[in-house]
């Protein structure tokens, strides 16, 4: 951050020993000067043990119950399974701690708006890290300032390889499937860069029959005044992540929107020709960080009043109405609006 503030780290819990709490959020505490890793709770005491070692995390707990009664554990961290993101972040709310909670943040909009009855003075919000990275609020700056005129359509792809019968997100009882993993991006995507909420939706899914999940969707999403989304995600595909914003006066192209290079600076394209026989593409500079790190960070000041929440349980809410109603779309083959 570029201001000279001294760090007041925030002393935050795990709940859960998950892969990306492993491979991404705990080493983004650590790297962090206002975050400090101090609890970690699995429902396996030995899990609980050895993953709190691995990280020098000074406590481990075998309940969720007994780190949120942790009186230091000031915020959490929740990377459960997706049907009981609303569950354990009413638990933690009501202990008194923040949460950043992993998307989506919940199974409906309806249970989402559980979230409601939070404390004023908690702080809240799901975990897209996406919008911290600085080539995102960048893109946005560009579209803003007019640099490819009036935004008028957005293209997404989002796809990865993933049959492994024993992951969470093959379950759909877990709130698995194409939709809830990959398509919560897709949406965060339109609401981002359109800046506001589409008015209807219509979706085609294809479900898996040994899973039962959706493994793949293609969808449109009307932002009206003639702004459109297409949106096509797959979990059994080759893995691929492209967004393409398209104006009246030109395009960008981001090339790894999503999981960019902690290490590289991620691709993205500008062009500005009217004709596709006189292309001119430039390359934007960007920034390789660790978009993990940003999020938690700007949660931290959040809490320590230092910046304004830009997400908060209304923002969540709104995410699930638009996947609430793609999934409507699917069944009913048909227009749902939002």
């Amino acid at each position: 951050m570029s201001d000279q503030t001294q760090p007041d780290p925030v002393r935050w819990g795990v709940l859960g020993a998950a892969k990306i709490a492993r491979d991404r959020i705990i080493p983004a505490l650590t790297a962090s000067p206002w975050c400090e890793a101090v609890a970690l709770a699995s429902r396996s005491a030995d899990t609980a043990r050895e993953t709190a070692a691995a990280f020098g995390i000074a406590r481990s707990y075998m309940s969720y119950d007994a780190l949120l009664a942790d009186p230091e554990v000031e915020a959490v961290y929740i990377p459960v399974p997706n049907h009981l993101h609303v569950a354990l972040s009413l638990a933690a709310l009501r202990a008194g701690k923040h949460v950043l909670c992993e998307k989506p943040v919940a199974l409906t909009a309806a249970e989402a708006a559980a979230l409601r009855e939070k404390p004023a003075h908690l702080r809240f919000s799901e975990g897209f890290m996406v919008r911290h990275h600085p080539q995102w609020p960048m893109v946005r700056s560009l579209i803003r300032d007019g640099a490819i005129g009036p935004l008028r359509a957005i293209n997404v792809s989002l796809t990865i390889a993933n049959d492994d019968p024993d992951n969470v997100r093959n379950n759909p009882a877990f709130g698995g499937g194409a939709v809830y993993d990959l398509g919560c991006y897709a949406v965060v995507t339109g609401r981002y860069f359109f800046e506001g909420e589409p008015a209807r939706v219509i979706m085609l899914e294809d479900r898996d029959p040994r899973f039962g999940i959706d493994r793949q969707a293609s969808a449109i999403l009307d932002y009206g005044d003639g702004r459109q989304q297409s949106v096509s995600i797959g979990m059994q595909n080759g893995a691929s992540q492209r967004v393409l914003l398209i104006g009246t006066r030109g395009r960008i192209e981001m090339m790894a929107p999503y999981i960019p290079s902690p290490t590289e600076a991620p691709l993205v394209r500008l062009s500005t020709s009217l004709g596709l026989d006189t292309e001119s593409v430039s390359v934007l500079p960007t920034e390789a960080v660790d978009q993990y790190e940003r999020q938690v960070t700007h949660f931290a000041r959040a809490i320590r009043g230092l910046e304004p929440e830009l997400y908060g349980v209304e923002d969540a809410i709104a995410q699930m109405r638009v996947i609430d109603a793609l999934f409507a779309s699917a069944q009913a083959q048909s227009w749902r609006s939002v």
